[in-house]
């Protein structure tokens, strides 16, 4: 047997122990290879059987010929004439089968080498194909996984079969920082083929990795006693997750949270120290809207359900609550209920009350209020009862730039 015969059944050796593929796919494969050679090499191959065994890696290729006549045979691949056969059985007659093997060595070296590359090649093609379709059908689902490299873009993760998946950076809560041998949790969130590749995107900043977490953390969750509604993030900094539960005895947002915290509390870790507010829906929107800008309270609430527009007026010092550091407060809570937020301190007797300068830390800058402070003022009022003059004299301040405080200080109390 020559080395090359070996080198093709050592691959079919291989070939029974790749992981993903079954064998009835990988006979057919190991099949179709030979069938090819077989029609390059006698120009058909309907006339031969190909018998693989997977368990052992043996290879049997039989044909068959009608015997015929002398001078009779019309194809030389289908038919055979009766003095050719009687050279190698005497005891064949015509209109016989004649029978024969035919030996890996008989096709030639170079034909088994381009064998073994299609065989090769036609495996990978199905193993990407079978990882392909594993994950297609797992889109949604937590995965755990060992970073194996990170670059500056993306980090690429390693699953427990060794398949590789993708972590992109905007995929990535902003404090995450990962190092070789890292383990990470994440959720599948997109599988395409590229250039026949599969492309495994997973995510630790869709929604869905946050309700999969608290199905991990939450049995009533999970058996359905509780149904997450809706989950907004604003990854790393804050989120807000509606629950209801269809039953009475079950307090949705005690069960979410756990006996001081304890359920919640892993997955704000997991997250980097992510704000989790767990919130009662309702149908009732004027509620919904209130409970969604927890932790400020709300005084009244006037709702334009044609535009989805809702007016909410607060105590003065509860408006810095509801907007949020970096006004994800109420970014959240209009996602959650899905009306476009307005906030206003409350009109009427609250009005006469005086205002704290930070409350205006979205129209003006810190560092012009730290510069009104540093002259004793910190408050609008206590601005308002000076000139501007006295104001740019006491101050480092531009008399323009005054002007311009002093009208957004007064518009808080026309």
């Amino acid at each position: 047997m020559s080395t090359t015969t070996i080198n093709l059944i050592d691959s079919f050796q291989e070939f029974k122990d790749f992981k993903n593929i079954d064998r009835p796919t990988v006979i057919s494969v190991l099949e179709e290879v030979f069938r090819s050679m077989l029609r390059k090499k006698y120009g058909t191959d309907e006339n031969c059987d190909v018998i693989v065994n997977p368990d052992n890696g043996d290879l049997e290729i039989w044909r068959t010929r009608k015997v015929m006549e002398d001078g009779f045979s019309e194809d030389d691949d289908l038919e055979i004439e009766l003095a050719e056969v009687h050279k190698i059985d005497p005891s064949l007659e015509v209109g016989d089968d004649y029978i024969e093997q035919i030996t890996l060595e008989s096709f030639g070296r170079r034909a088994i080498l381009a064998a073994r590359q299609t065989l090769v090649s036609k495996v990978l093609e199905l193993e990407k194909d079978e990882i392909f379709k594993k994950y297609k059908d797992r889109v949604g689902e937590i995965i755990t996984g060992e970073v194996y490299q990170v670059w500056k873009k993306e980090t690429l993760v390693l699953d427990d079969e060794g398949n590789e998946l993708l972590l992109p950076k905007t995929e990535q809560i902003p404090a995450d920082y990962f190092k070789k041998g890292d383990s990470v949790r994440a959720v599948i969130s997109k599988v395409e083929m590229i250039n026949a590749n599969p492309k495994i995107i997973i995510s630790r900043t869709a929604p869905e990795f946050l309700q999969r977490l608290f199905e991990l953390e939450v049995p009533e969750i999970f058996d359905g006693l509780i149904t997450v509604k809706k989950i907004v993030r604003e990854p790393g900094e804050r989120a807000k997750v509606a629950v209801e539960s269809y039953d009475d005895r079950i307090d949705p947002v005690g069960a979410c949270v756990g006996m001081k915290g304890s359920r919640i509390h892993g997955i704000v870790r997991e997250l980097k120290n992510e704000n989790i507010d767990v919130i009662n829906f309702t149908n009732n929107i004027s509620l919904y809207i209130t409970r969604a800008l927890s932790p400020a309270k709300i005084t009244s609430i006037k709702l334009d359900d044609e535009t989805k527009h809702a007016s909410v007026y607060l105590k003065p010092d509860q408006v810095s609550l509801a907007i949020g550091r970096g006004g994800h407060n109420i970014k959240l809570a209009g996602k959650l209920t899905g009306y476009e937020i307005d906030v206003y301190r409350e009109a009427g007797e609250e009005s006469d009350e005086d205002v704290d300068l930070e409350e205006f830390s979205d129209e003006i800058d810190s560092w012009i209020i730290d510069e009104l402070k540093a002259i004793g003022c910190d408050t609008a009022k206590s601005v308002l009862a000076l000139t501007v003059e006295d104001l740019v004299k006491r101050t480092d301040l531009e008399e323009e730039t005054i002007k311009e405080v002093v009208q957004i200080l007064q518009s808080e109390f026309e």
